[in-house]
């Protein structure tokens, strides 16, 4: 045979070789069970258990020992035996985590080869639309108050305004958009301007929001508008009036008393500045 003969056959071995080591390495493979679906998908509330499978694929002519592991997946059998040109079917069940999550499926054969796969796990949560108006208070030539969504569902708030005086209706806006999406458990500070307030007046404010699905809620709260100016003269005319008290006063004695005059403090009214919630 010559030298050039030799050397062909020499590479057609090692190609040969070289080939069946490549189909060795890949004469398994791995998949979700039932086809089409490159990767796992499930979702589900926080707490529920999902089942699906995997499926472990030998087209060699050999038999294949594989091992497979998760994080947070509890496998039928951890260690599985494919026999040659044969599929495994390997049933798990994962439990829906508080959050969002992905994680990969790893399979690994006694040789140190792996396949993975890929599972996301998608949580979902009821929707429920709630919302609550809290805080409210007269403050200057405002209505301040907050509002705070206790739902699942982002929510765009309607306002209605209504404020009862002594003699009648002060203040009446119809419902109307507020400027605001309120996310999912957010508390949101605002301030309903209101700057033709009555200047002497006992009134009722009352604020009812609403949203869609239903969403009410209904806030109400009592103040007392006076004069600056009025009350000024009229803390003034009780601090007059008490000193003339004292001064009537001066000069009595206790009965049975021999020393000086007792004198009682005079009475200090406080001070009354607009506005008193």
């Amino acid at each position: 045979m010559s030298t050039a003969v030799r050397v062909l056959c020499l590479s057609l071995l090692v190609l040969l070789g070289a080939a069946s080591s490549a189909t060795a390495a890949e004469g398994w493979s791995l998949a979700p069970a039932g086809g089409g679906r490159p990767a796992f998908y499930g979702e589900g509330e926080p707490g529920r258990v999902l089942q699906d499978t995997v499926s472990v694929t030998n087209r060699s002519g050999e038999p294949v020992t594989v091992r497979l592991h998760a994080p947070g997946l509890t496998f039928a059998d951890g260690t599985v035996r494919v026999p040659a040109r044969t599929r495994a079917d390997v049933p798990f069940t994962v439990t829906v985590p508080a959050a969002d999550r992905t994680v990969e499926i790893v399979v690994r054969d006694g040789d140190g080869r792996e396949r993975r796969v890929p599972f996301r796990l998608r949580v979902t949560v009821p929707e429920v639309s709630a919302l609550t108006v809290e805080h409210m208070a007269v403050r200057g030539d405002g209505i301040a108050y907050e509002l705070v969504n206790r739902g699942t569902t982002t929510l765009e708030p309607r306002l209605a305004v209504r404020a009862d005086g002594v003699l009648g209706p002060v203040l009446d806006r119809g419902p109307r958009a507020l400027p605001v999406a309120l996310p999912p458990g957010s508390r949101t500070k605002l301030t309903e301007p209101w700057p033709d307030r009555p200047a002497l007046d006992a009134v009722d404010v009352r604020l009812t929001v609403t949203a869609a699905g239903g969403v009410r809620d209904t806030a109400e709260v009592s103040a007392r508008f006076v004069p600056s100016g009025a009350m000024a003269g009229v803390a003034g005319a009780v601090v007059t009036v008490g000193a003339f008290f004292a001064v009537r006063r001066r000069g009595r004695r206790r009965p049975g008393s021999g020393g000086e005059p007792v004198l009682e403090p005079p009475h200090r009214d406080a001070e009354l500045t607009g506005a008193v919630t």
